[in-house]
């Protein structure tokens, strides 16, 4: 039950973080959301979906400071592979590690909609991994974290228009 709580709360946080458009205000909140999601992983028995979010904590926190740095991706890659390979408890626990794979190169070398995308099919996989280990709370935080998301897309996407619709008619 504790495990299902943890969840909730980190369902809100990732809607939270999704729902900004401003790419440092979404690290910083899953930050929090991904300290939540371990534990709830780590009470509910998912040893390397726990692992890799704890490892999230890491990656967002390299992020900010390394953004584009190919050494230090490779590096989250290589360790989100180790903490894998040393939690595996059977071939189901691929999903966590695909996400956290493809989480950690969107963060890294993608911004705005890319990034987004890629943590859109990230959240997919996650969605399955809460859907495998049993969490409620958790399969809605990530349901939601794709509608979010989807919508901040769009609303980014519109940013641009709008900008590039405002510069060309300056430029006439």
């Amino acid at each position: 039950m504790i495990g299902q709580i943890v969840g909730l709360l980190a369902l809100g946080l990732c809607i939270a973080a999704f729902a900004n458009k401003r790419d440092d205000r979404l690290l910083l909140i899953l930050i929090l959301a991904n300290v939540a999601f371990a534990t709830q992983f780590f009470l509910l028995g998912g040893w390397v979906a726990g692992a890799i979010s704890c490892l999230i904590v890491l990656r967002i926190l390299l992020v900010r400071r390394f953004k584009k740095n190919w050494y230090v991706m490779a590096s989250m890659l290589a360790a989100t592979g180790l903490a894998a390979l040393l939690t595996w408890q059977g071939p189901l626990d691929g999903v966590p590690l695909l996400a956290g794979l493809i989480g950690t190169y969107a963060m890294f070398m993608l911004d705005g909609i890319p990034m987004r995308v890629l943590l859109a099919f990230a959240a997919a996989c996650w969605l399955l991994a809460n859907h495998l280990s049993g969490s409620v709370g958790a399969m809605i935080a990530e349901a939601l974290i794709l509608v979010t998301n989807a919508v901040t897309i769009y609303r980014l996407y519109l940013d641009k228009a709008e900008l590039t619709a405002n510069q060309g008619s300056a430029s006439r």
